[in-house]
């Protein structure tokens, strides 16, 4: 069984965690949390958290983004988790750092791809779905500080995020999907 020791590796500036065996570096780097303000005539699609942490309190879809999806494949799987909404991307909203978690989210604007009326519910990971106007929104229940900063932004944007990002180009697949290890090579 390997044992792993904190130190700092040679030719490094920081500690990391260090098989004492082998002396491979296992690398602890922040995650990336994906998600949406999906917006419909105004108003903005929250769920109330099924799960822990903080069970009980409202939140926007979001979540972990998955190894082998792109950031907007990962918010659009996020509100279809959370949701059961499908929604299309329309721009970045915000890009917020959460050091002491470890955490970096890219909060995305969005709307739901169906132009009727807007199709949501509870997934597994909700009790409630609702939308809520601005003057509406539970400030006091919302889950965690960054959901209320992806708000503020939102409020503050008046309907224009910071644009639709420049991304993978759609013929080249070594962005999009995983690779065999043959097509890896450039």
């Amino acid at each position: 069984m390997k044992s792993f020791v904190r130190q700092i590796p040679e030719g490094d500036n920081r500690e990391r965690m260090v098989c004492a065996d082998c002396g491979h570096v296992a690398y602890e780097n922040p995650k990336v949390v994906v998600g949406a303000v999906v917006v419909s005539e105004g108003r903005v699609l929250m769920c109330r958290r099924a799960i822990e942490p903080r069970m009980g309190f409202w939140t926007l879809p979001a979540g972990y983004m998955e190894l082998g999806e792109t950031l907007e494949e990962g918010a659009a799987r996020e509100a279809l988790e959370e949701a059961e909404a499908v929604i299309e991307i329309e721009g970045i909203l915000g890009v917020f750092s959460i050091a002491r978690i470890g955490q970096v989210q890219v909060i995305f604007q969005a709307r739901f791809s169906d132009a009727g009326a807007p199709a949501f519910g509870p997934g597994e990971e909700s009790l409630e779905v609702r939308l809520f106007a601005p003057d509406e929104i539970p400030w006091d229940e919302i889950a965690f500080p960054s959901v209320h900063w992806a708000l503020n932004a939102w409020r503050n944007a008046n309907g224009d995020p910071l644009g639709k990002p420049a991304g993978n180009p759609a013929n080249d697949i070594r962005g999009v999907h995983r690779m065999p290890p043959e097509a890896a090579a450039p």
